[in-house]
């Protein structure tokens, strides 16, 4: 990997931490409203899978997706005022924290039903089959999702008529409160793509650059291939499942040793050990992602509120 690209990640993952942490401050202040899932912890996911895509190629994840709308190009800003609840949101501040989307830079949004946005990937990829393209859909989802029929319904699909989709399996260990291996009959949830003959592998999750190498082998096979593939991320969230979650089903001393694997503290000593970048160098990225997110939130809060008549736009398609 070249060394812009590797300072870009760096850059991505540091901003993705920071306004996580700063939505946090303001959820807990009040002026963030519903449901919150941070992505603090599983940084290094979205950032090396979505530096592995080609542009054409579609993103659709789950509820967790401030950060995978980052690493699409989203702007701080629109991030930060969709959380907001405000019009210059890039869902005009009526998606909030669970929908986000600009179809524009392809990503097709974060989705609030469990696994309810498996068949709507299955679905893109067919269009794509029909059209005569080789664009491939990258499709993210938590191991909760892998236990429920539309899991299983979306894969035997991609593989009977051969869809270009790259299913994701962010495993952080738990479905809400309960881990995998209360959950899931395999632990390894790689294991379920063989029962419907799909390739697939599984990789260290804390490490962006192991996620950006396996991604860009899992979509080297899928576009050469025509045929789906499952990569099962490994990773770990290192606050609750939401903002409410009192974190009762988890020891502190679990918690501690995931973050021992911090996948921004890693990278940094990457790029510090084979002299891709200078101690200076990378303060000074931080600084900046520090700086883009305070003016996020001064735009935010500056940002007028949705207009009454916007209840009725956007609802019906003609």
């Amino acid at each position: 990997m070249d060394k812009e690209k590797l300072l870009q990640m760096y850059h991505e993952m540091v901003l993705i931490r920071r306004i996580e942490e700063r939505g946090a401050e303001l959820y807990q202040q009040g002026k963030i409203g519903g449901f919150m899932h941070l992505y603090i912890g599983q940084e290094a996911v979205s950032t090396g899978l979505i530096a592995a895509r080609e542009p054409r190629d579609r993103v659709i994840t789950a509820y967790r997706d401030h950060g995978v709308a980052l690493n699409c190009g989203i702007s701080a800003n629109e991030v930060m005022a969709e959380l907001l609840g405000k019009s210059t949101g890039m869902s005009k501040g009526k998606g909030g924290s669970m929908h986000m989307a600009d179809t524009s830079k392809n990503m097709w949004g974060g989705h609030a039903i469990v696994g309810g946005h498996l068949p709507i990937a299955s679905g893109f990829a067919l269009g794509d089959q029909y059209a005569g393209n080789d664009n491939i859909t990258i499709c993210m989802f938590g191991d909760g999702a892998t236990n429920i029929g539309y899991f299983h319904e979306a894969l035997n699909l991609a593989k009977t008529w051969g869809l270009r989709v790259l299913w994701v399996c962010e495993n952080n260990q738990y479905g809400m409160g309960t881990s995998v291996n209360r959950a899931s009959a395999v632990t390894e949830i790689r294991q379920k793509a063989e029962g419907y003959g799909m390739k697939n592998s599984q990789v260290d999750g804390m490490d962006v650059v192991k996620v950006y190498k396996a991604a860009k082998e899992a979509l080297d096979y899928v576009r050469k291939n025509g045929q789906p593939y499952l990569l099962e991320i490994d990773t770990y969230r290192f606050r609750g499942h939401s903002m409410g979650d009192p974190e009762r089903y988890r020891k502190q001393e679990e918690v501690r040793k995931w973050q021992e694997s911090d996948p921004i503290g890693i990278l940094n000593k990457q790029l510090l050990d084979k002299k891709v970048a200078t101690r200076k160098a990378l303060d000074e990225i931080e600084a900046r992602a520090e700086e883009e997110v305070a003016k996020a939130v001064e735009f935010a809060e500056a940002s007028p509120e949705p207009a009454m008549e916007e209840l009725f736009t956007d609802i019906y398609c003609d």
